[in-house]
Protein backbone atom coordinates (compact mmCIF):
# COMPACT_ATOMS: atom_id res chain seq x y z
CA UNK A 1 0.00 0.00 0.00
CA UNK A 2 1.45 3.35 -1.06
CA UNK A 3 2.33 5.73 1.79
CA UNK A 4 0.16 8.86 1.51
CA UNK A 5 -1.36 11.23 4.01
CA UNK A 6 -4.79 9.81 3.27
CA UNK A 7 -3.56 6.24 3.74
CA UNK A 8 -1.83 7.20 6.96
CA UNK A 9 -5.12 8.50 8.29
CA UNK A 10 -6.77 5.20 7.40
CA UNK A 11 -4.04 3.19 9.13
CA UNK A 12 -3.81 5.31 12.24
CA UNK A 13 -5.04 3.53 15.35
CA UNK A 14 -5.04 0.08 13.74
CA UNK A 15 -3.14 -2.72 15.45
CA UNK A 16 -1.74 -5.98 14.11
CA UNK A 17 -5.14 -7.65 14.11
CA UNK A 18 -6.35 -5.56 11.18
CA UNK A 19 -5.24 -5.08 7.60
CA UNK A 20 -6.13 -2.89 4.66
CA UNK A 21 -7.18 -4.40 1.35
CA UNK A 22 -6.50 -2.37 -1.80
CA UNK A 23 -7.51 -3.06 -5.42
CA UNK A 24 -5.94 -1.92 -8.68
CA UNK A 25 -9.23 -1.50 -10.57
CA UNK A 26 -8.95 -4.66 -12.68
CA UNK A 27 -10.93 -6.90 -10.34
CA UNK A 28 -14.52 -8.00 -10.93
CA UNK A 29 -17.05 -8.09 -8.11
CA UNK A 30 -20.31 -10.03 -7.91
CA UNK A 31 -23.02 -9.69 -5.27
CA UNK A 32 -23.61 -13.05 -3.62
CA UNK A 33 -26.43 -11.58 -1.58
CA UNK A 34 -28.24 -8.25 -1.21
CA UNK A 35 -28.58 -7.57 -4.94
CA UNK A 36 -31.58 -5.34 -4.28
CA UNK A 37 -29.52 -3.24 -1.83
CA UNK A 38 -26.69 -2.98 -4.36
CA UNK A 39 -29.14 -1.79 -7.01
CA UNK A 40 -30.54 0.81 -4.59
CA UNK A 41 -27.01 2.08 -3.82
CA UNK A 42 -26.24 2.41 -7.56
CA UNK A 43 -29.46 4.35 -8.16
CA UNK A 44 -28.81 6.60 -5.16
CA UNK A 45 -25.25 7.43 -6.27
CA UNK A 46 -26.51 8.30 -9.76
CA UNK A 47 -28.89 10.83 -8.22
CA UNK A 48 -26.40 12.15 -5.69
CA UNK A 49 -22.74 11.38 -6.52
CA UNK A 50 -21.66 12.70 -3.10
CA UNK A 51 -23.11 9.54 -1.56
CA UNK A 52 -20.25 7.68 -3.23
CA UNK A 53 -17.93 9.05 -0.54
CA UNK A 54 -19.89 7.34 2.23
CA UNK A 55 -18.45 4.28 4.00
CA UNK A 56 -20.39 1.02 3.90
CA UNK A 57 -19.50 -2.38 5.32
CA UNK A 58 -19.15 -5.36 2.98
CA UNK A 59 -17.76 -8.87 3.23
CA UNK A 60 -15.36 -9.66 0.39
CA UNK A 61 -14.98 -13.33 -0.54
CA UNK A 62 -11.98 -14.15 -2.78
CA UNK A 63 -12.87 -16.27 -5.79
CA UNK A 64 -10.46 -18.21 -7.99
CA UNK A 65 -11.54 -18.58 -11.61
CA UNK A 66 -11.04 -22.32 -11.89
CA UNK A 67 -13.26 -25.36 -11.29
CA UNK A 68 -12.33 -25.65 -7.61
CA UNK A 69 -12.82 -21.92 -7.07
CA UNK A 70 -16.24 -21.93 -8.73
CA UNK A 71 -17.25 -24.97 -6.70
CA UNK A 72 -16.24 -23.33 -3.42
CA UNK A 73 -18.08 -20.12 -4.26
CA UNK A 74 -21.28 -21.93 -5.25
CA UNK A 75 -21.19 -24.01 -2.07
CA UNK A 76 -20.61 -20.89 0.05
CA UNK A 77 -23.63 -19.17 -1.49
CA UNK A 78 -26.03 -22.10 -1.07
CA UNK A 79 -24.80 -22.97 2.42
CA UNK A 80 -25.20 -19.39 3.66
CA UNK A 81 -28.61 -18.92 2.12
CA UNK A 82 -29.93 -22.37 2.96
CA UNK A 83 -29.33 -21.62 6.61
CA UNK A 84 -30.39 -17.97 6.52
CA UNK A 85 -32.71 -16.74 3.76
CA UNK A 86 -34.08 -19.75 1.91
CA UNK A 87 -32.90 -19.95 -1.68
CA UNK A 88 -35.33 -20.71 -4.50
CA UNK A 89 -35.40 -24.09 -6.21
CA UNK A 90 -33.93 -22.52 -9.35
CA UNK A 91 -31.07 -20.95 -7.39
CA UNK A 92 -30.25 -24.29 -5.80
CA UNK A 93 -30.16 -25.99 -9.20
CA UNK A 94 -27.87 -23.30 -10.59
CA UNK A 95 -25.45 -23.28 -7.65
CA UNK A 96 -25.74 -26.36 -5.41
CA UNK A 97 -22.50 -28.38 -5.18
CA UNK A 98 -23.94 -31.26 -3.13
CA UNK A 99 -27.14 -32.19 -4.99
CA UNK A 100 -26.02 -34.64 -7.68
CA UNK A 101 -28.92 -33.91 -10.03
CA UNK A 102 -28.28 -30.15 -9.79
CA UNK A 103 -24.62 -30.77 -10.65
CA UNK A 104 -25.56 -32.93 -13.65
CA UNK A 105 -28.22 -30.46 -14.81
CA UNK A 106 -25.48 -27.84 -15.16
CA UNK A 107 -23.11 -30.34 -16.78
CA UNK A 108 -25.71 -31.25 -19.39
CA UNK A 109 -26.23 -27.56 -20.13
CA UNK A 110 -22.48 -27.28 -20.73
CA UNK A 111 -21.74 -30.56 -22.50
CA UNK A 112 -24.84 -32.19 -23.99
CA UNK A 113 -24.90 -31.77 -27.75
CA UNK A 114 -28.55 -30.67 -27.85
CA UNK A 115 -29.16 -29.09 -24.46
CA UNK A 116 -26.12 -26.81 -24.66
CA UNK A 117 -27.38 -25.13 -27.83
CA UNK A 118 -28.40 -21.50 -27.40
CA UNK A 119 -32.05 -21.13 -26.51
CA UNK A 120 -32.89 -24.82 -26.04
CA UNK A 121 -33.07 -24.59 -22.24
CA UNK A 122 -34.16 -21.30 -20.71
CA UNK A 123 -31.91 -20.52 -17.74
CA UNK A 124 -32.59 -16.80 -17.25
CA UNK A 125 -35.85 -14.96 -17.77
CA UNK A 126 -34.21 -11.54 -17.41
CA UNK A 127 -30.71 -10.14 -17.82
CA UNK A 128 -30.63 -6.48 -16.78
CA UNK A 129 -28.43 -3.69 -18.11
CA UNK A 130 -26.62 -3.51 -14.77
CA UNK A 131 -25.88 -7.24 -14.73
CA UNK A 132 -28.79 -8.32 -12.54
CA UNK A 133 -30.12 -11.78 -13.39
CA UNK A 134 -33.47 -13.44 -12.86
CA UNK A 135 -33.62 -17.21 -13.18
CA UNK A 136 -36.32 -18.69 -15.38
CA UNK A 137 -39.56 -19.97 -13.92
CA UNK A 138 -41.02 -23.34 -14.88
CA UNK A 139 -43.02 -22.04 -17.85
CA UNK A 140 -42.08 -21.19 -21.41
CA UNK A 141 -44.31 -18.62 -23.10
CA UNK A 142 -46.29 -19.58 -26.18
CA UNK A 143 -43.98 -17.44 -28.31
CA UNK A 144 -40.83 -18.63 -26.54
CA UNK A 145 -38.19 -20.58 -28.43
CA UNK A 146 -36.91 -22.76 -25.58
CA UNK A 147 -37.69 -26.47 -25.36
CA UNK A 148 -37.79 -26.33 -21.56
CA UNK A 149 -36.44 -24.48 -18.50
CA UNK A 150 -33.60 -25.30 -16.11
CA UNK A 151 -36.05 -26.15 -13.30
CA UNK A 152 -38.06 -28.59 -15.41
CA UNK A 153 -34.89 -30.17 -16.79
CA UNK A 154 -33.79 -30.87 -13.22
CA UNK A 155 -37.13 -32.60 -12.55
CA UNK A 156 -36.81 -34.67 -15.73
CA UNK A 157 -33.34 -35.86 -14.74
CA UNK A 158 -34.54 -36.72 -11.25
CA UNK A 159 -37.34 -38.89 -12.65
CA UNK A 160 -35.02 -40.44 -15.23
CA UNK A 161 -32.50 -41.23 -12.49
CA UNK A 162 -33.82 -44.72 -11.78
CA UNK A 163 -31.21 -47.36 -11.06
CA UNK A 164 -28.43 -44.88 -10.34
CA UNK A 165 -26.15 -45.11 -7.31
CA UNK A 166 -27.97 -44.44 -4.03
CA UNK A 167 -25.74 -41.44 -3.28
CA UNK A 168 -27.34 -39.55 -6.17
CA UNK A 169 -30.55 -39.22 -4.14
CA UNK A 170 -28.79 -37.46 -1.24
CA UNK A 171 -29.19 -33.76 -1.86
CA UNK A 172 -27.01 -32.68 1.07
CA UNK A 173 -24.03 -34.96 0.40
CA UNK A 174 -22.07 -34.83 -2.85
CA UNK A 175 -21.70 -38.12 -4.69
CA UNK A 176 -18.21 -39.32 -5.63
CA UNK A 177 -16.84 -38.02 -8.93
CA UNK A 178 -16.91 -41.47 -10.55
CA UNK A 179 -20.58 -41.84 -9.57
CA UNK A 180 -21.36 -38.42 -11.06
CA UNK A 181 -19.53 -39.31 -14.27
CA UNK A 182 -21.34 -42.62 -14.64
CA UNK A 183 -24.69 -41.03 -13.82
CA UNK A 184 -24.08 -38.29 -16.38
CA UNK A 185 -23.46 -40.87 -19.11
CA UNK A 186 -26.67 -42.75 -18.22
CA UNK A 187 -28.82 -39.62 -18.03
CA UNK A 188 -27.44 -38.16 -21.27
CA UNK A 189 -28.41 -41.35 -23.12
CA UNK A 190 -31.85 -41.48 -21.49
CA UNK A 191 -32.56 -37.85 -22.41
CA UNK A 192 -31.61 -38.58 -26.03
CA UNK A 193 -33.82 -41.68 -26.09
CA UNK A 194 -36.74 -39.85 -24.49
CA UNK A 195 -36.51 -36.98 -26.97
CA UNK A 196 -36.61 -39.45 -29.84
CA UNK A 197 -39.48 -41.51 -28.41
CA UNK A 198 -41.56 -38.40 -27.68
CA UNK A 199 -42.42 -37.51 -31.24
CA UNK A 200 -38.83 -37.11 -32.52
CA UNK A 201 -38.62 -33.96 -30.42
CA UNK A 202 -34.98 -33.06 -31.03
CA UNK A 203 -35.06 -33.76 -34.77
CA UNK A 204 -38.17 -31.65 -35.26
CA UNK A 205 -36.85 -28.84 -33.02
CA UNK A 206 -33.57 -28.57 -34.93
CA UNK A 207 -35.40 -28.65 -38.26
CA UNK A 208 -37.53 -25.63 -37.31
CA UNK A 209 -36.27 -22.19 -38.23
CA UNK A 210 -38.69 -20.82 -35.60
CA UNK A 211 -39.10 -23.36 -32.75
CA UNK A 212 -42.11 -21.46 -31.40
CA UNK A 213 -43.97 -22.73 -34.47
CA UNK A 214 -43.36 -26.27 -33.24
CA UNK A 215 -44.99 -25.40 -29.92
CA UNK A 216 -47.97 -23.55 -31.38
CA UNK A 217 -48.25 -23.32 -35.19
CA UNK A 218 -49.92 -20.05 -36.12
CA UNK A 219 -53.66 -20.56 -36.36
CA UNK A 220 -53.27 -24.28 -35.59
CA UNK A 221 -52.30 -24.31 -31.91
CA UNK A 222 -53.81 -27.75 -31.39
CA UNK A 223 -51.35 -29.21 -33.92
CA UNK A 224 -48.44 -28.14 -31.72
CA UNK A 225 -45.98 -30.64 -30.28
CA UNK A 226 -46.94 -31.64 -26.71
CA UNK A 227 -43.33 -32.25 -25.67
CA UNK A 228 -42.62 -28.56 -26.24
CA UNK A 229 -44.78 -27.90 -23.18
CA UNK A 230 -43.02 -28.15 -19.78
CA UNK A 231 -46.25 -29.27 -18.10
CA UNK A 232 -46.43 -32.26 -20.45
CA UNK A 233 -42.72 -33.01 -20.05
CA UNK A 234 -43.13 -33.22 -16.28
CA UNK A 235 -46.08 -35.63 -16.45
CA UNK A 236 -44.43 -37.84 -19.08
CA UNK A 237 -41.28 -38.20 -16.96
CA UNK A 238 -43.34 -38.74 -13.82
CA UNK A 239 -45.40 -41.49 -15.50
CA UNK A 240 -42.25 -43.10 -16.89
CA UNK A 241 -40.66 -43.22 -13.44
CA UNK A 242 -43.82 -44.72 -11.93
CA UNK A 243 -43.96 -47.43 -14.59
CA UNK A 244 -40.27 -48.31 -14.15
CA UNK A 245 -40.49 -48.32 -10.34
CA UNK A 246 -43.56 -50.59 -10.47
CA UNK A 247 -41.81 -52.98 -12.83
CA UNK A 248 -44.64 -52.71 -15.37
CA UNK A 249 -42.30 -52.18 -18.34
CA UNK A 250 -38.57 -52.00 -18.90
CA UNK A 251 -37.07 -48.84 -20.37
CA UNK A 252 -36.81 -50.00 -24.03
CA UNK A 253 -40.43 -51.21 -24.09
CA UNK A 254 -41.60 -48.00 -22.42
CA UNK A 255 -39.87 -45.97 -25.12
CA UNK A 256 -41.68 -48.02 -27.76
CA UNK A 257 -45.04 -47.31 -26.15
CA UNK A 258 -44.25 -43.58 -25.93
CA UNK A 259 -43.38 -43.49 -29.63
CA UNK A 260 -46.79 -44.99 -30.46
CA UNK A 261 -48.69 -42.02 -28.98
CA UNK A 262 -50.05 -39.32 -31.28
CA UNK A 263 -47.78 -36.39 -30.46
CA UNK A 264 -50.26 -33.62 -31.13
CA UNK A 265 -51.50 -31.22 -28.46
CA UNK A 266 -55.21 -31.72 -29.12
CA UNK A 267 -54.89 -35.52 -29.34
CA UNK A 268 -55.42 -37.85 -26.38
CA UNK A 269 -53.99 -38.16 -23.78
CA UNK A 270 -52.56 -34.63 -24.10
CA UNK A 271 -56.01 -33.16 -24.64
CA UNK A 272 -56.44 -33.54 -20.86
CA UNK A 273 -54.44 -30.32 -20.44
CA UNK A 274 -55.62 -28.63 -23.64
CA UNK A 275 -58.74 -26.59 -24.37
CA UNK A 276 -59.82 -25.93 -27.93
CA UNK A 277 -61.37 -22.54 -28.59
CA UNK A 278 -65.14 -23.11 -29.02
CA UNK A 279 -66.32 -23.06 -32.64
CA UNK A 280 -62.78 -22.48 -33.84
CA UNK A 281 -62.21 -23.79 -37.35
CA UNK A 282 -58.54 -22.85 -37.06
CA UNK A 283 -57.99 -25.22 -34.09
CA UNK A 284 -56.81 -22.50 -31.76
CA UNK A 285 -56.63 -23.28 -28.05
CA UNK A 286 -54.70 -22.96 -24.83
CA UNK A 287 -53.11 -24.98 -22.05
CA UNK A 288 -55.12 -25.68 -18.90
CA UNK A 289 -52.85 -25.21 -15.90
CA UNK A 290 -55.22 -26.65 -13.28
CA UNK A 291 -53.83 -29.35 -10.99
CA UNK A 292 -56.75 -31.69 -11.74
CA UNK A 293 -55.99 -31.58 -15.46
CA UNK A 294 -52.34 -32.44 -14.84
CA UNK A 295 -53.47 -35.34 -12.66
CA UNK A 296 -55.76 -36.50 -15.46
CA UNK A 297 -52.87 -36.42 -17.94
CA UNK A 298 -50.69 -38.48 -15.57
CA UNK A 299 -53.41 -41.11 -15.06
CA UNK A 300 -54.13 -41.30 -18.79
CA UNK A 301 -50.45 -41.71 -19.64
CA UNK A 302 -50.37 -44.70 -17.29
CA UNK A 303 -53.52 -46.07 -18.95
CA UNK A 304 -51.99 -45.71 -22.42
CA UNK A 305 -48.48 -46.91 -21.63
CA UNK A 306 -48.78 -49.59 -18.96
CA UNK A 307 -52.15 -50.02 -17.25
CA UNK A 308 -52.07 -52.53 -14.40
CA UNK A 309 -55.83 -53.16 -14.30
CA UNK A 310 -59.08 -52.43 -16.09
CA UNK A 311 -60.13 -50.45 -13.02
CA UNK A 312 -57.17 -48.11 -13.50
CA UNK A 313 -58.22 -47.46 -17.09
CA UNK A 314 -61.81 -46.76 -16.07
CA UNK A 315 -60.65 -44.41 -13.30
CA UNK A 316 -58.45 -42.44 -15.70
CA UNK A 317 -61.34 -42.07 -18.15
CA UNK A 318 -63.67 -40.89 -15.38
CA UNK A 319 -61.08 -38.32 -14.31
CA UNK A 320 -60.90 -37.04 -17.87
CA UNK A 321 -64.67 -36.75 -18.07
CA UNK A 322 -64.77 -34.84 -14.80
CA UNK A 323 -62.18 -32.21 -15.80
CA UNK A 324 -63.17 -31.90 -19.45
CA UNK A 325 -66.92 -32.55 -19.23
CA UNK A 326 -66.72 -34.87 -22.23
CA UNK A 327 -66.13 -38.53 -22.97
CA UNK A 328 -62.59 -39.74 -23.58
CA UNK A 329 -62.17 -40.21 -27.35
CA UNK A 330 -60.46 -43.61 -27.07
CA UNK A 331 -62.43 -46.68 -25.97
CA UNK A 332 -61.45 -48.48 -22.77
CA UNK A 333 -61.20 -51.76 -24.71
CA UNK A 334 -58.51 -50.23 -26.90
CA UNK A 335 -56.43 -49.18 -23.88
CA UNK A 336 -57.00 -52.60 -22.27
CA UNK A 337 -54.91 -54.19 -25.02
CA UNK A 338 -51.84 -53.09 -23.04
CA UNK A 339 -52.90 -54.83 -19.84
CA UNK A 340 -50.17 -57.22 -18.57
CA UNK A 341 -52.26 -60.36 -19.08
CA UNK A 342 -52.88 -59.38 -22.69
CA UNK A 343 -49.37 -58.17 -23.43
CA UNK A 344 -47.54 -61.08 -21.78
CA UNK A 345 -45.55 -63.29 -24.20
Amino acid sequence: MEKTAENSDVLSGMDGNFGVLTFDGTHQFFALDGQHRLKAIKDAVKRNPELGREDISVIVVPHFDNEEGRRRTRRLFTNINRNAVKTTAQENIALDEDDGFAILTRRLLDDHEFLRQDGVVQVFSKVGADGELKLATRQVGVTGTAWTTIGVLYDLLTDLGFGLHDSMSKTSQRAADDVLDESYDDLAVRIDELLKACGNMRERYEAQSAPKELRAPKGRDGEGHPFMRPAVQVQVARAARHIIDQGLLDWPRLLERLSELEWRMSAPPFSAVWQETPDSASRKGKMIAAKDNNTALFELLLAHLAPNSRAQIDRAMRTYRTVKNERYPIAADELAKNLPSVDAP
